[in-house]
């Protein structure tokens, strides 16, 4: 009865104050969620602004073409580098005042990857860093007196082929088989970073550079689950010495989340099936046949 009012007590809440499950959503659920969610907003705004600077200070065709190119190619290097040395780096949680940022930007993801809200980056992280790897690159390409424009250019694509990840992120999160072999590729090398072993498929839409630097793997080449796969190597042992995730966490799972799910819900109803005290104290009159009362 508990988790059934908790279920309708969120049915309540506006769109973005419940929680999603992409495994619980299909395609149609998952495009309504996408385009309403305040990261994807935020990145929609900010490359309009680009391409705006980028009019205002335009180069020309082939430069800008040659921009697009460049932005779009450093951006999958750019983002298997982070994904490998910091979002699986055994450093972040080290620092106090990084835990917490390492925590909401792929901790949580990994120890529930179906949850929707937390597989979006975190603003403050994503587009400095966006900017940092994308902007450069167009301004160096870009004529003198159009870097700005150039600078602009390449930013904006940068932000676009970030949707486009997270979009493609989000796919291979849903409960269903996708369509095209390419996207089921993709799909299959990602679960296997999720549920098989973290260290390698960093890819996520593009694995060219996990074929490069030796991480790619299909699960026949590792078979048994790494113990680390959920908790990204933050385990008890560790917290010990660097307790800031866990607190912040409230514990450290190591398990499926779905059998978390599973053991949380009987968890539950055993506690709300638990006999009261009056009713134990009831059974064992009546077993010895004597008044309660007495």
């Amino acid at each position: 009865m508990a988790t059934n009012n908790a279920a309708l007590d969120e049915a309540k809440l506006p769109f973005w104050k419940r929680s999603h499950y992409l495994d619980r959503m299909n395609l149609r659920d998952l495009v309504f969620a996408y385009f309403q969610h305040y990261t994807i907003i935020a990145y929609m705004a900010l490359a309009v602004a680009g391409f705006a600077v980028f009019a205002w200070n335009p180069t020309g065709l082939w430069r800008a073409l040659a921009i697009v190119a460049a932005a779009a190619a450093v951006y999958p290097l750019v983002w298997h580098l982070l994904h490998q040395y910091i979002l699986h780096g055994q450093w972040p949680y080290k620092f106090k005042w990084l835990a917490g940022t390492w925590k909401r930007i792929h901790y949580d993801h990994h120890q529930d990857p179906n949850h929707l809200e937390v597989l979006f980056g975190a603003l403050h992280t994503t587009v400095p860093t966006i900017f940092i790897a994308t902007a450069p690159v167009g301004a160096l390409i870009a004529p003198e007196g159009a870097r700005i424009g150039g600078a602009a250019l390449a930013f904006s694509i940068g932000i676009l082929t970030t949707c486009y990840y997270e979009f493609m992120h989000c796919i291979q999160h849903l409960a269903f088989k996708p369509k095209w072999k390419w996207v089921q590729h993709m799909k299959q090398r990602h679960n296997e970073h999720h549920y098989v072993d973290e260290d390698g498929n960093f890819g996520i839409t593009n694995y060219f550079w996990d074929h490069v630097l030796g991480t790619y793997y299909e699960k026949k080449d590792r078979p048994g689950r790494s113990p680390t796969v959920f908790n990204l190597g933050y385990t008890e042992e560790v917290a010990k010495k660097y307790p800031w995730v866990k607190d912040l966490s409230g514990g450290i799972a190591s398990d499926h989340p779905r059998r978390r799910a599973i053991a949380n819900a009987k968890k539950l109803a055993a506690e709300a099936q638990a006999p009261t005290e009056e009713q134990i104290l009831a059974h064992a009159a009546e077993a010895v046949g004597m008044d309660t009362e007495a």
